[in-house]
Formats: structure tokens, C-alpha cells, sequence
């Protein structure tokens, strides 16, 4: 079990704020590295695979499958702070918490997740759970989301994207396919208009991938509003107001069932610390995009979803990124040029049915980069389902939180 420490001040050779995928496996790597003042800040109870929430709204999963309790993924012999990081005082080498005692550090990871910024998009939050509303990206909205795809019979569907980065880009339109598919085994997706409004120009910033979901697009008859997005919601009324961003013109749709996506950004305490980038309107944290070492503070590194590293912002990032940041740790702790290098690799599972998965695969290159050879992974394929809803969970849960991979 993890170490829970209470005392009011201290310090540690290693601070990590953050306790979810990129937190926990990079504590876990370098208490393997033979790194062991570590100390982990997080609140959390429930640790949760938020991954599999896609298939949980798409009825193919369910919340309770996701979860795990948090006491028991913390790795062995590493402090764990069960409250809120508030500050970071890089002069001082210090963070802040939120029940008022203050850490130091030799060497600080920054990797607290991003926050979800219901406000941007007035009344969407307050329209959840209303019987028409729902959101993967709440662990208590997920399974709504399935109850209502399965409740609908007739009218129209909505599925928003909002602009700016966002945790897993793909997953506004993974649950639109999963939706459409399921609608059709019931026989009744003629008679539903199926609306997916996305602010990008595509719908995959890799041709090859946006060249095999637009098969999926006009096999299921979706109508994707290109370069949109959701500005505001009139729950009472059931519907939304979309933006056209190139025209600037605004429209009022009427929706029967409405996924939405709020925008996204670094923790409000982050966006106004000196960590932020200060070009970044999400004050994401200001890193090298190679090395994961901060710009201007060489003991701070960041990786995960709060970095302004200009990759897709998944766990498969996270993935190549816990051993570039673990690896660069020892070398600036050894007063060493940091060797270490990550690409810019994130992988998107894309879900286009309820059984096949396209897994999207690229680099800062924007190039297909295929982990798995001799198999034509650009379009969907049955394989992939399985390795979506059984493979990875299983090397999440066994491999990559305890250091593994």
C-alpha cells in the first residue's frame, strides 16, 4: 500500500501531481528506475479507465468496469498527498496543496489532468441527465447516454465537438458510430436524423484515416457539420445553438437526444501559474515538445493531458511519454543532457461500429506510424473491437499503471 502523508511541510526528491494514467505510471517507472522519494498528489478515491466510457455509452461496457480504487494503483513505498495541488512556486521549488500544507522538490511532474469547462457552453451542464442530455466525459453521465441511444426511436440526434484540445479528439464521433450502428440492429436509423457537428475542416487530421471514416460517415447517413460548434443549449426547449466558425452564422437545432463534449483546459491553478504557456489560451503547461522538460524551469517536467505539446491527447501519448519524462528525470538529476526524445505519437482507437475499431496511429509528422505489422490497420477491423474492449483495459490495468509498458 502507498505511504499517506499528513505532515504540514516536507519535501521529496520527486513530486507528481497527479494521479491518474500519467501520474501513477511514471511514479510507478521510476520506483523501478531506483528512484525512492517519490511522492504523488492526488484526491482522487476512484481511479477510473476513462477510455472505456466511450463503449459504456455505447452499451457495450459498463462504468464499473472502469474503476478501481485509487489506494490500490499507487505504487508501493511512494508518499501519496490525498488532496488538491493549488500553486506551484517554481522559484521556491515548492507546491502548494489545498489543505494548506506546502511540498517541496528536487524535481517536479506536473500531470494533473485537464478540466472540463462546462461554463463555456451556458446550460449544458445544467441540461444533463434531463432524459435528452448526457456526456461521456462524466463517469455518472456515461451510462445515460446509453439508456437514452437506447430509448430513441425516431427524430434527431446530436453529437458535438467543441473547439480547442480536448481529451481523446475522436471520442465525440466514436459514440455518433456506435449510436448509428446500434440504431440500425433496431431497424429504426431511417428514421432518425443523426447530426455530428465537429469545429474541425476534416474528420481526422490524417488523410488515410479521414478517407476510411468517411466510409463509415455515408454508410450510416450522418450529416457532419464541418468547422461548428455547439455555443449554447436551451434544455427546456431541447435545442442547440450551433455556430458555423467560418461563416460566423448561428443556428438553432432541435435535437430528441443531444452527446455533448464541453471545452477543455488546464486546471484553473495551473492556467495562472508562471508554468503556463503564456501563448496558450488553455495555459497548458510550457514545455519542450521532444524532451517533456519545461521551457524555462529545467527540474519541472509535464506530460499527459495538461501539456501544450501539439499531439492528440490520449493515453497512448502518455504511454511513449512516461519514459521519455522517467529517463530525462535521471539525466537532470545527474546534471546530464537530457537524451531522451518523444515523437509526438498518440493513437486513437476510433470505435466505427460495435464491432470493428479503427486504430489510428500517428506522430508530429502527422504520418501513419502502425505498431502492429503486416496488418492493414487504416481501416476497420474486427480484431481491433476486441482489442479495444478486452486488450487494452488489460494492459492498462496490469502493465502500464504498474511500469510495465
Amino acid at each position: 500500500m502507498p505511504t499517506t502523508s499528513t505532515d504540514r511541510s516536507t519535501s521529496h526528491s520527486i513530486v507528481i501531481i497527479g494521479g491518474g494514467n500519467a501520474g501513477i505510471s511514471v511514479a510507478a517507472r521510476l520506483r523501478r528506475a531506483g528512484h525512492r522519494d517519490i511522492a504523488i498528489i492526488d484526491p482522487a478515491v476512484t481511479h477510473y479507465y476513462q477510455p472505456l466510457w466511450t463503449l459504456v455509452g455505447g452499451g457495450c461496457s459498463t462504468i464499473e468496469r472502469s474503476a478501481r480504487r485509487q489506494a490500490t494503483l499507487i505504487p508501493k513505498g511512494v508518499h501519496w498527498y490525498q488532496t488538491t495541488a493549488a500553486s506551484v512556486d517554481p522559484e521556491a521549488k515548492s507546491v502548494g496543496l489545498g489543505d494548506g500544507r506546502l511540498i517541496g522538490y528536487r524535481t517536479l511532474v506536473v500531470a494533473p489532468g485537464i478540466q472540463l469547462d462546462w461554463d463555456k457552453v451556458p446550460g449544458s451542464f445544467e441540461a444533463l441527465g434531463d432524459g435528452h442530455v448526457s456526456s461521456n466525459y462524466l463517469a455518472e453521465f456515461a451510462p445515460k447516454t446509453w439508456e437514452y441511444i437506447r430509448n430513441l426511436r425516431s427524430g434527431t440526434a446530436v453529437f458535438t465537438m467543441p473547439s480547442g484540445p480536448i481529451k481523446c479528439a475522436g471520442a465525440p464521433q466514436k459514440i455518433a458510430y456506435l449510436a448509428a450502428d446500434y440504431w440500425r440492429s433496431q431497424g429504426v436509423l431511417s428514421d432518425i436524423r443523426v447530426v455530428l457537428i465537429l469545429t474541425t475542416p476534416g474528420l481526422f487530421g490524417v488523410p488515410v484515416f479521414a478517407e476510411a471514416l468517411a466510409e463509415v460517415v455515408d454508410d450510416y447517413g450522418i450529416e457532419v457539420r464541418f468547422n461548428s460548434e455547439a455555443v449554447e443549449l436551451d434544455g427546456a426547449n431541447q435545442r442547440v445553438i450551433i455556430r458555423d466558425n467560418t461563416a460566423d452564422v448561428k443556428e438553432a437545432l432541435t435535437y430528441d437526444l443531444l452527446h455533448t463534449v464541453p471545452p477543455q483546459s488546464a486546471p484553473d491553478w495551473l492556467k495562472a501559474s508562471p508554468l503556463a504557456d503564456p501563448a496558450s489560451p488553455g495555459g497548458y503547461v510550457d514545455v519542450d515538445k521532444y524532451t517533456l522538460q519545461h521551457v524555462r524551469y529545467p527540474d519541472i517536467f509535464a506530460l499527459g493531458d495538461v501539456g501544450n505539446t501539439p499531439n492528440s491527447k490520449t493515453g497512448a501519448a502518455i504511454r511513449k511519454q512516461a519514459p521519455v519524462v522517467v529517463a530525462n528525470i535521471g539525466y537532470q538529476q545527474r546534471g546530464r543532457a537530457l537524451l531522451a526524445r518523444y515523437s509526438g505519437y498518440a493513437g486513437c482507437p476510433l470505435t466505427t461500429s460495435r464491432k470493428r475499431m479503427l486504430l489510428a496511429e500517428f506522430d508530429y509528422t502527422m504520418e501513419p506510424t502502425p505498431s502492429i505489422p503486416l496488418i492493414d490497420l487504416t481501416k476497420p477491423r474486427r480484431d481491433m473491437w476486441l482489442v479495444k474492449k478486452y486488450g487494452l483495459p488489460t494492459l492498462y490495468w496490469n502493465s502500464i499503471l504498474k511500469g510495465y509498458s
